[in-house]
Order: C-alpha cells, then sequence, then structure tokens
C-alpha cells in the first residue's frame, strides 16, 4: 500500500500531531507500506522511518509553523499515486490536500485532533467558534473517512453535521513507559531532586500554552507534603510560573524519550489540567508508567480514566476541584497505587502496533470502497 500523509505539524516541533504522525509512519515501515510525507518548512527532516518528506512553504503562528497550500501538494500527490490520503488535523494544508486527493480520485482519510472550534469558545468568541465548526465541517466533509480519538470529539463532529466517521485513538509505548522505570538510576536522581525530603510529587506533562489551563495547578498552594513539577515549555510558560509561584514548583521544560519516562516515573499522581482536549496521550504514558491520574470530566479524559478505578475525573467548571483529588489521593499512598495498577491494566491493549494495524484496516475500507465506485461508474459508462 502507497500512504501520502500529509500534516500540519511535523518533526522538529514535537506535540500530539508530529508524535501520531511518527508512529503511523513507524508502523507503515514495520509493515512493508510505502510512505510519502508532506509537512510545513520548518527545519523537517528529508526522510523519516524510510518515508520521503518533501516541505511546502509555511509562516509562524504561536510558535507552530503553518504550512500554507501551494500547487506542490497536488504536484506530490500526482507523482506519488498514493492508494490513500492520510490528512493529519487538517487546516490550511490539509484541506488542500484532501482537495488535490478529491481531483485525482484519491481516497483520503482525515484524522480529526485538534479542537479549533473549543479554542475560539474558551475566549469567548462565539462567532469564530461557530465560523470554526463551519471550517471544521467543510474540511472533513471533504474526506471519505474522519477518524475521531474520542467519543466526545465523536459527537462534536456528529453534532456539527460531518459525516463518514469513526473512531480510532491513539496507541502507547507499554515499554518506554513502564512501572519499572522507577528503578533507573536516572528516575531515582531526579526523584531525589523533587523530593528531597519525601514529599509527595504532582506532575503534569504537555505544552504550555492558553488551551492546557495549567496555571490551574494554582489551586494547589498550601498543601503540605507536596511537590509540583512541571515538563514542558510554550508560549505560556511566564504566565505558568507567575500562576505557580506560590507553589514549590520545579519546571523540567521540555523533555523526550528516556528523560521524560524518568519524569512520569519520578512523579506519585499526573494531573491534566486542560478542558479541550480531543484525547489526552500524556493520560496515557503517566497510565502505563503506573501513575492515578486526575483530570477534569471532559473531552478525551473522559475515555481514558475510570472514575476511581484508575483515577478521578473533577469538574471542569470548578477550578478548585483538582484541589480536592489532590488531597484524596496524596494522602493515601494505598489509593495511588491500586489506581496506578489499573491505570497500566487500562492500556495493556493500546499499543501503537495494535492501534497502527486499526488505522491500515481504515485504510483499506476507503480503498475499497473508492474502488468499487469506480467500477460502478465504469459499468455505467459502459451501458
Amino acid at each position: 500500500m502507497r500512504v501520502a500523509i500529509v500534516t500540519e505539524s511535523f518533526l522538529p516541533t514535537v506535540n500530539g500531531v508530529t508524535t501520531s504522525v511518527a508512529r503511523v509512519l513507524e508502523h507503515l515501515e514495520r509493515r512493508g507500506h510505502e510512505a510519502l510525507v508532506i509537512a510545513p518548512a520548518a527545519g523537517a527532516p528529508r526522510e523519516y522511518a524510510g518515508a520521503r518528506v518533501i516541505d511546502v512553504p509555511s509562516a509562524p503562528y504561536r510558535d507552530f509553523p503553518v504550512g500554507l497550500p501551494t500547487p506542490t501538494v497536488h504536484r506530490a500527490l500526482a507523482r506519488f499515486a498514493p492508494d490513500v490520503l492520510h490528512a493529519a488535523s487538517p487546516f490550511l494544508l490539509g484541506a488542500a490536500a484532501i482537495g488535490a486527493a478529491h481531483r485525482l480520485r484519491i481516497p483520503s482519510v482525515a484524522i480529526f485532533q485538534t479542537d479549533l472550534a473549543g479554542y475560539a469558545a474558551r475566549n469567548n468568541l462565539a462567532a469564530a467558534s461557530s465560523f470554526a465548526w463551519k471550517v471544521v465541517t467543510w474540511v472533513h466533509d471533504k474526506a471519505d473517512l474522519t477518524l475521531a480519538p474520542s467519543s466526545a470529539a465523536l459527537a462534536d463532529l456528529q453534532a456539527a453535521g460531518v459525516q463518514r466517521l469513526a473512531r480510532w485513538g491513539r496507541g502507547v509505548d507499554l515499554d518506554g513507559y513502564h512501572p519499572r522505570n522507577r528503578d533507573r538510576a536516572s528516575a531515582r536522581t531526579l526523584r531525589s531532586q523533587l523530593s528531597p525530603n519525601g514529599e509527595v510529587v504532582v506532575g503534569y506533562v504537555g505544552r504550555l500554552a492558553p488551551e492546557k489551563h495549567v496555571e490551574r495547578l494554582a489551586a494547589l498552594a498550601g498543601i503540605p507534603g507536596i511537590r509540583v513539577a512541571v515538563v514542558g515549555d510554550g508560549p505560556s510558560m511566564a504566565s505558568v510560573r507567575r500562576a505557580l509561584a506560590g507553589l514549590d514548583a520545579t519546571f523540567l521544560g521540555a523533555l523526550h524519550g528516556t528523560e521524560l519516562a524518568d519524569a512520569y516515573a519520578a512523579f506519585d499522581i499526573f494531573t491534566h489540567t486542560g478542558t479541550e482536549e480531543t484525547f489526552g496521550q500524556t493520560i496515557q504514558e503517566a497510565q502505563a508508567t503506573g501513575l492515578p491520574v486526575i483530570a477534569p470530566r471532559a473531552g478525551g479524559p473522559i475515555d481514558l480514566i475510570a472514575h476511581d478505578e484508575t483515577g478521578l475525573l473533577t469538574d471542569p467548571e470548578d477550578p478548585l476541584a483538582i484541589r480536592d483529588a489532590v488531597l484524596t489521593l496524596a494522602t493515601d499512598p494505598a489509593a495511588r497505587a491500586r489506581r496506578g495498577e489499573a491505570g497500566r491494566r487500562a492500556v495493556r491493549g493500546r499499543t501503537w502496533e495494535a492501534l497502527g494495524d486499526q488505522l491500515i484496516a481504515h485504510y483499506g475500507r476507503v480503498i475499497d470502497v473508492a474502488r468499487g465506485r469506480v467500477a460502478e461508474q465504469s459499468a455505467l459508462t459502459a451501458v
């Protein structure tokens, strides 16, 4: 199978979209499929996991390079002649790619991953939110299939009138993120830095941006015996630092690979603060590490956390709810251990290999439908 992946974000930019695309490319290579990547030009590698990378002009927006639609997209797809187009979190670049695929009679699969309408609503821009949903519907309705990562995202798309929907989650590296990492020397060293006197470490991992609401961790001020650790970077760094000035907080910056796995292993509790997540990949990574997770009862976390079993879901409208949840777990080591073990069990079947095979199956279905359509049209023409 030949797969063209057009993505709004790619290396060296690291975020959920980039990570998902990278894992998909690695899986396609393992399964013997051929892939091509079209991505914004911002230092992207020439090749990744055996796939050639073609870049297009981009413009910066909030620290992200935004790919601009150019004739390069149509030409690249025509030359590569893929069996299917994979549009990752389509916006400007992805919309152009889906349109080009339609003209070239290439079936397309769009991956819904960024809640643009939710961001607009958060800023009290009702008109912008309504317009954003119109854009989302316009883009995704041109695709042969849209894959949503969670039941909440699926419901939002259905309410917006998007057709041809299915659910596809995300995988997690069960070996890279594992409870045994706590015994690794580097993780123990970090743990001693974060918890010099045996404090309970409450950790956050993710981008520091307005939609992540990391400032809500300020509600933990005054809880005895805890330390807060923040992993990540982004445009809200200054705001988050100001908000958490009253806490004993450590900012570790953006971490990757073994260093990121060590950070999870050094935590006792994982907190997720955003209310607009379409999925919540860091929640799965924390669960794979055996951590209890606290998150708002909104969006993707609803599917990932079994309340009072693998963690605690909090009222998204109550900024102080996170404080009560942390107090509940911080004072009960046995409860933390039970929820952490349950979280690890919950993600055992969510490997990238399993999710990658599910995605390939989705590709196969849209390809079969497209071929059936062509055969039907040929038969009608012959008549």
